[in-house]
């Protein structure tokens, strides 16, 4: 069986999501973890990290890293891999181009991510991005792992509800559907999960007291993408080359007062009609 079976393309196309299993080696993992450990150690990095290393609460101790493949040889490595470029252009049926990568930390006693959906920010036209979620470390309920809405690929994007401060570190909250739920995963690490840009995703705080839940999170979109928010420009070939798509600037489902793209401090929600 080869990663582009279409088993696994059925599969993404059929919920909105698939987990492909041991995509990454144990090897590559580690490289990875020791890696971001190595950077977390640093300095604060303009524009990409800024940990608060006093602060009491975890995440502000390890924010997440936004964007490293824009410094950092291995992450660009990491989102232009070979084995993960070939999935998403056989789900697009299109050349992919690559447009984030995140390295997410997330200590014991973290807050998590409320149900949300990835194209609320990327503001991909005409059809959606998709993410690939690699576990660094096992995601399991308890640690924060991540819940997805099964069936919710073929959903606007709307704009969301406030979330609660107490749980998530961001603002924003998107309901399931009406008799949907959002269903847990168990991610071993180097196993990836492949996601729709409108799938409602997200998680709970991790409340062990020794367990981190670290992530590797890279977001694509299909080289017939005519318009992206502008802080995801420029988007990359598998190649490594740079290339520019149209700025999508309408504010998205919660209109012009929304920038194309926030921050999560930002509280500028506007309830759904």
């Amino acid at each position: 069986m080869t990663l582009t079976d279409t088993n696994t393309i059925d599969s993404y196309h059929r919920d909105g999501y698939v987990v492909v299993r041991s995509l990454f080696s144990p090897a590559e993992i580690q490289t990875l973890a020791s890696h971001f450990t190595q950077i977390a150690a640093g300095p604060p990095i303009e524009n990409h990290w800024a940990p608060m290393r006093e602060d009491s609460d975890p995440l502000r101790r390890y924010p997440r890293i936004v964007q490293p493949h824009r410094f950092d040889p291995l992450s660009k490595q990491m989102l232009l891999d070979p084995r993960v470029m070939d999935i998403v252009a056989a789900i697009f049926d299109d050349n992919p181009l690559a447009v984030q990568s995140m390295y997410y930390f997330k200590p014991p006693g973290a807050k998590g991510q409320a149900l949300h959906q990835d194209d609320f920010y990327l503001h991909t036209k005409p059809s959606p991005c998709l993410a690939a979620w690699t576990a660094v470390d096992p995601s399991l309920p308890e640690n924060g792992g991540l819940y997805v809405v099964p069936l919710t690929h073929d959903h606007d994007v709307v704009c969301p509800d406030m979330a609660n401060p107490d749980e998530s570190f961001t603002t924003h909250y998107v309901a399931p559907p009406q008799g949907s739920e959002a269903l847990p995963l168990r991610l071993n690490p180097g196993d990836t999960l492949f996601f729709n840009g409108c799938v409602i995703h997200g998680s709970k705080p991790n409340t062990t007291d020794n367990l981190w839940r670290r992530s590797f999170i890279c977001h694509y979109v299909p080289a017939s993408t005519e318009k992206l928010a502008v802080w995801f420009q420029p988007v990359i070939d598998r190649d490594g080359r740079n290339h520019q798509l149209g700025i999508a600037d309408d504010g998205g489902p919660c209109g012009r007062e929304f920038p194309a793209f926030f921050s999560d401090a930002d509280v500028r929600t506007k309830p759904k009609a």
